[in-house]
C-alpha cells in the first residue's frame, strides 16, 4: 500500500512537471507584467518588459506586448517636442492593447493615417478619469508638449471617485507570494480558463459552513435611483475637472453615446467639452468589431477607431 502511494505521488508529480512544459512550450498562459507605482503615485508598468497575452484555453488570441521606458505598452518611446506633431491615447485596457501585437496597435494604426505625426499610448488596465487626469497632471510638462490629447471614458465606470488615490487592490498584485505564484504558468493557466474557480467556491462554502448567512431583501432600482448615481457621477467629472483642470482646445473624450446618459452629454455639450462618438461606426460595421470571447475591440473594430481620431485630428 505504501509503495502504491509513492508510486501515485512520484506519476503526480511528473505528469504536473510535464504540464508545466508544455504551458510554457505552447505559451498557452500569459505573461504578468510587474506593475509599480512611480514618485508621482501614478500606477503603471515596470519598464523595459516584453511577453505574451493569451486569452482563451486554446490561444484564441495571442499577441505580443512591450512595455516601453515610460511604463506603458507601446512600440515607440514617448519623447514629445514643440517641434513634431503628437497625439496622446490615455485609457483603460482598451487603449493599453494587450489584445493586439504591440507593434500593429491603435497608435500605428493612426500614424498609418495622418503623416508626420506621433501616438503615445498612456494605456493600463483599470484607468479611470481620476487616474488619467492625475497622470497628466503629474507629467504636466510633458503633456503641454503633446497636440492632441484623447481620453477614454464610459461613465459607468470611470466616474466612481472624485479624486485620486492609488488603488490598492490592484497592487496586491505584486506581493510577494502572488508574484511566486505567478511564475507558475500551469497554475495561472488553469485560473485563466476557470479550471479554479469551483475549487475557490467550495473553499468559500467550506468557510462558511454552519454561520447563518443573513437574506438581504433585494433592492429594486428606480428611475430616481438612476438619476441619483448619475448626478453624483457628474458631481465627481466636475470635482476632477476643477482640481486638475482641462484644455477644451486639446483634449478630447472618445466614448459611446448609446451608454452615455444623456444627462451627461447635454452638460458636456453646455460646457463646450469635446468628443468622438464612436457608437455608430462601431455598431453599423459589418464585420465583428470585438473579440468573441472578450468584449475588448478585435482588430477590425481598433482600425474604426484608429480612423474616427485620424479624421478628428485631420479637421
Amino acid at each position: 500500500m505504501k509503495k502504491l502511494f509513492l508510486k501515485t505521488v512520484l506519476y503526480a508529480i511528473l505528469i504536473l512537471i510535464a504540464l508545466e512544459v508544455i504551458v510554457r512550450v505552447f505559451h498557452l498562459a500569459k505573461d504578468n507584467p510587474s506593475r509599480f507605482i512611480d514618485k508621482h503615485k501614478v500606477e503603471k508598468w515596470v519598464p523595459n518588459q516584453e511577453g505574451y497575452s493569451v486569452t482563451g484555453n486554446r490561444r484564441q488570441n495571442f499577441s505580443k506586448f512591450y512595455i516601453n521606458k515610460s511604463g506603458y505598452n507601446s512600440y515607440r518611446e514617448f519623447v514629445p517636442t514643440k517641434e513634431k506633431k503628437e497625439i496622446a491615447l490615455v485609457g483603460d485596457s482598451f487603449i493599453e492593447g494587450f489584445h493586439q501585437n504591440y507593434y500593429n496597435s491603435i497608435g500605428k494604426k493612426i500614424e498609418n493615417r495622418v503623416a508626420g505625426i506621433e501616438v503615445y499610448e498612456y494605456g493600463y488596465a483599470g484607468y479611470d478619469l481620476a487616474d488619467q487626469l492625475h497622470l497628466i497632471s503629474a507629467y504636466k510638462e510633458t503633456f503641454d508638449k503633446i497636440d492632441y490629447v484623447v481620453l477614454g471614458l464610459k461613465f459607468e465606470n470611470d466616474l466612481l471617485r472624485g479624486e485620486y488615490q492609488v488603488v490598492q487592490d490592484r497592487m496586491h498584485l505584486e506581493s510577494p507570494l502572488y508574484k511566486k505564484a505567478r511564475e507558475i504558468k500551469l497554475l495561472v493557466y488553469t485560473q485563466n480558463i476557470g479550471v479554479l474557480e469551483p475549487l475557490w467556491k467550495l473553499a468559500g462554502k467550506l468557510a462558511s459552513f454552519g454561520k447563518k448567512q443573513k437574506l438581504v431583501p433585494e433592492k429594486v432600482i428606480t428611475e430616481e435611483d438612476i438619476e441619483a448615481k448619475h448626478r453624483t457621477y457628474i458631481k465627481n467629472f466636475k470635482s476632477l475637472i476643477d482640481k486638475y483642470g482641462y484644455d477644451k482646445e486639446r483634449f478630447v473624450f472618445l466614448l459611446d453615446t448609446k451608454i452615455t446618459p444623456k444627462l451627461f452629454l447635454d452638460y458636456l455639450h453646455s460646457n463646450n467639452f469635446k468628443y468622438i462618438d464612436m457608437y455608430k461606426p462601431l455598431n453599423t460595421s459589418k464585420s465583428p468589431t470585438t473579440l468573441i470571447y472578450d468584449r475588448h475591440w478585435n482588430n477590425h473594430g481598433r482600425e474604426i477607431i484608429a480612423e474616427l481620431i485620424a479624421d478628428y485630428v485631420k479637421q
